[in-house]
């Protein structure tokens, strides 16, 4: 019995949508924390703290993550049109999530306040969050189709 027989294969959509949901969720997460970790702070610190998320998210989103979902996109419409579950990511992508997930945790353990993570917090999940809406838009299109 071949192994490949268990592997969970899906659609290039459904990948493309996991991807999406994936980025989208991750960014909005730590958009989250970074807000409720602003909540002590005064009302000009906020502003403050969120517009220098905001312009170093956008930066961070042209510069860096927007390439990666686009070769991530390209990489996607390049497999069969079924393909494992767990490839909406490439499997390098995988190490360098382990690495970002345990440089949260140190982070978040440091002996520091945590409104001072306010803003690579709101940039890394900005950048994240606005480099998903290349795969939603690459759904609206009608996925891998050749123009």
């Amino acid at each position: 019995m071949p192994i490949s027989r268990f592997k969970p294969a899906v659609s290039k959509y459904f990948l493309m949508g996991i991807a999406g949901v994936m980025w989208s969720g991750v960014g909005t997460m730590l958009m989250v924390l970074a807000v409720k970790w602003m909540q002590p702070m005064d009302i000009e610190w906020d502003a403050e703290v969120g517009a220098a998320g905001l312009l170093l998210a956008l930066s961070v989103y042209r510069f860096g993550f927007s390439k990666i979902a686009a070769k991530n996109i390209r990489r996607l419409c390049a497999l069969p049109d079924k393909a494992c579950l767990f490839a909406f990511q490439a499997w390098r992508s995988y190490l360098i999530i382990i690495f970002m997930i345990s440089l949260g945790i140190f982070l978040r353990h440091l002996p520091i306040h945590k409104y001072f993570l306010s803003v690579p917090y709101l940039t890394i999940g900005g950048a994240l969050f606005l480099s998903s809406l290349h795969y939603y838009a690459q759904l609206w299109r009608g996925v891998c189709r050749r123009e």
